[in-house]
Order: structure tokens, then sequence, then C-alpha cells
């Protein structure tokens, strides 16, 4: 039996290989073919070329992955991202950064940005120092430092606020799951509400309900979807999913008792702040019909023209464990939801969908990572282990899809996606059986 403190029958564990394995390079029989193959991509790189940037970047990660050593990969593991993640989050919350770069790239002395934030000058030295150090921003001097492209960024909140949003609403339950699951004899867990995050958090309440009683932690959350979804290929793309063949031509707009007037074209399901719907409007500007945005009081509280997003979206309080209020729309949409709930969940949240569709006419739209079997990309397997922590749910293969979706009598038309990027969401196009 293997204990959570390592042991094993109650006696240390012993190392199977020598130590000296963990004092040499990772790979260093790869690092000369890395580097011709970085100086061969790099020489044909261009400013709008994404997916050989992707390639180079991928080549200088396994790059660093060989070049470095069990025990300096074990350090920046354990010491250095941890405590950048924490001194990150402390610049987001103090304001440092928009004061870093509030006059351009002139350099700053830590001590007179102290006073300024009125701080003690020692602790935001030794904060910054770990900043630069980690390659953040730029050390000039002594404690003087200049902002970088990053740095500059975490002034922006859909960048930004992830950070502090991740070490108070997010980072105890990754950390107490190992002790979860010895807990639980390794079981995955399967409910919502009696996981890693409710032992991490003392709490009856899910991730969700958690983040939106705690405040700023729900603001800042939305703030960090956002920021997901920004720079990626997007499914309303022309080259990702014909959005004018499948949704607008078709379109029913002859008046019914359930549209007297205009047809709704999009209904955006757990929509958030609207920043889908918002990216539809920009890219669709003529389409025609409706577009609502669904989601929880405390959320739609936050949208609106008022807090900026087009006039043309209409906002809907909605839970979508209840009956669908708008029946035959030519879309339903989900994006990033089905991924935050166990497969039965995710069955009565498809059946209010299904209830609501009308046959041969509505689709449902998923948007959502599809692992692929080999080679899957390690922004969707981290996500899929936060979602395992946090909601005690996962991100799907296209079997575990297929699955789930036959089950609430949908059938997949086809999973659509894009090779520009790595790690891009697929969208799965249903309809009913």
């Amino acid at each position: 039996m293997v204990t959570t403190n390592g042991t094993a029958n109650g006696n240390p564990r012993k190392g199977l290989v020598d130590v000296s394995i963990a004092l040499r390079p990772n790979d260093l029989e790869r690092v000369p073919g890395l580097i011709q193959d970085i100086s061969a991509t790099g020489d044909a790189l261009k400013p709008d070329d994404g997916a050989r940037r992707l390639q180079l970047l991928e080549k200088a990660r396994d790059l660093v992955r060989a070049l470095e050593t069990p025990r300096e990969t074990m350090i920046k593991h354990c010491w250095a991202e941890p405590s950048c993640l924490m001194a990150l989050s402390i610049g987001v919350n103090i304001g440092l950064f928009h004061h870093m770069v509030k006059d351009g790239d002139r350099s700053k002395k830590a001590g007179d940005l102290a006073k300024t934030l009125g701080i003690h000058p020692p602790l935001l030295c030794r904060l910054m120092r770990h900043m630069a150090a980690m390659g953040y921003m730029t050390e000039v001097a002594a404690d003087e430092y200049k902002p970088t492209n990053f740095t500059k960024s975490l002034t922006i909140p859909i960048i930004g606020d992830g950070y502090p949003c991740i070490v108070n609403g997010c980072l105890p339950a990754l950390i107490a799951t190992p002790n979860w699951l010895a807990d639980h004899d390794y079981q995955t867990p399967n409910d919502v509400s009696h996981g890693p995050y409710q032992a991490a958090y003392n709490t009856p309440l899910n991730f969700f309900e958690w983040l939106q009683a705690n405040q700023p932690n729900g603001t800042q959350f939305n703030h960090h979807m956002g920021g997901y979804r920004q720079g990626r290929p997007s499914w309303m793309d022309a080259d990702f999913y014909p959005v004018q063949a499948r949704l607008i031509q078709g379109l029913d707009t002859a008046p019914t008792t359930a549209t007297p007037h205009n047809p709704v074209l999009l209904v955006d399901i757990g929509g958030g702040l609207g920043h889908d719907l918002a990216e539809f409007r920009r890219k669709h500007p003529r389409a025609p019909g409706r577009l609502v945005l669904q989601d929880v009081p405390a959320v739609i509280a936050q949208t609106g023209p008022s807090a900026g997003l087009d006039a043309a979206i209409e906002t809907m309080v909605y839970d979508f464990h209840t009956e669908q209020p708008i029946v035959g729309a030519r879309a339903y949409y989900m994006h990033s939801v089905l991924h935050d709930w166990p497969d039965e969940v995710c069955g009565n949240i498809l059946g209010r969908v299904a209830a609501a569709m009308r046959p041969g006419y509505s689709r449902l739209l998923i948007n959502e990572n599809v692992i692929p079997g080999t080679g899957a990309d390690w922004q969707a397997t981290a996500l899929d282990l936060m979602m395992l922590s946090l909601l005690s749910s996962r991100e799907r293969t296209e079997t575990d899809w297929r699955r789930l979706l036959e089950d609430a009598g949908l059938r997949v038309l086809k999973i659509w996606g894009s090779d520009k990027q790595n790690g891009v969401e697929s969208l799965i196009e249903c309809e009913l059986a």
C-alpha cells in the first residue's frame, strides 16, 4: 500500500535508478537535431505564420527539456513556477503592472514603486527579482526593471485576472487532489458537489457557486475565460465552420407562435459575459435572426449594453438544468459548458436542449476540446486535470463525446476543427437523432 507521504508499507521508497541520472541532461542526444530544426524553422518564420511559430515554439520547449537535468526540472516545478505564480498574483492584486507600464517602457526602481503602492520596499524587491529571474520583466540594474510585452498584458483584465483567480479559487483544490484520491482508493471523482474542491475549501458549494459567493473571484474567472478564448482560431471563421451554409441558409423566417416576429438564430447557453456572441456579431454583422445570451443571474447582471455588450444581443437569465424557454431555435450553442460536469449531469443538460430542438431544423453546436488518442496538446491535457480537481469532470475524447450525445438522443453530424493552432477546440455539430 502506498500512502500520501511517499512511503510503501511504512518504509521510505528506494530509488530504482542511481541518483547520477538526475544530474545529467534529460536527452542530450536530441540536442543537435533540435538545434538544426529550430534554425531551419526560424529562418523561414514570418510574422503572420502562426503554424510555423507553433512548430518553432514546440521545438524550443523540446530543446529546454532535453538540456535540463531532472534535478533542474524538479526545482523548476516545485520552487520556481509556484513561487512565480504567487508573485504574479500579488503583482496583479496591488496594481504593480499598471504602475510599471503607465508611462511606457521606461524602467522603474522597485523602491519607488513600493512607495507609490504603499508596500514594504524589501518585499517588492524580492517579488520583482524572482519575476525577472523567470524572464517576465527585464532587469536593467539592481532592483530596477522594465516591462515586457507579458508584463504589459497583465494590465488587461482578461489576462491579469487569471492569476489571483487561479491562486484563490483553484489552486487549493489541485493541492488537495492527491490526498483526496488516496482517501478514495484512487477512484475518479464524478460528483461535482463531493470532490477535491469541497475538501479543499471545506464547502458544500460547487466550484462556480463558490466563486460567485466569494467575489471578486467570480468576476475574475469570467475575465479569465475571456482571456482563454483570445487569439485562437474561431469556429465562426469561414475556414473553420461554414456559418452561412450551415446556419444562416435554412433559417426559417416564417412567423410562428414561438417566434412571431424574428426567428432565433443562435442561443448561447451558459455564455458568460457574451464574448462569443459579441464575436459572432462582429464577424457576421448581417446575419438575420436573434442572438440570445443565457446564464445565471449573477453573470447576466454583469452584461448588457452598460457593460459594453452589443445592444443587438439579448440577455436572459437561465439555469441550464431547467427547461429551455426558447423552443425551435436554429442553433443552440455551448462553449466549455459540458466539460464542467460529469456525464450524468451532462445527460440532463443535453436532454433540456434536445427537448427544445425542432427535428430536422435545429442544431446543437458544442465548442470544446476533442482529445485525440495520441499526440494530445498540453493545453487540453492540463485543462483535463483541472476539471478533475475543480469539478469532478473531464475533457472528452471523440468516443466519449459520441457516447454522451447518442445517449441524449442526438446525432453527431460532423466534428469541425482547424489545423492553424495546437490545442484548438473543435465544434461538434449535432441534430436530433
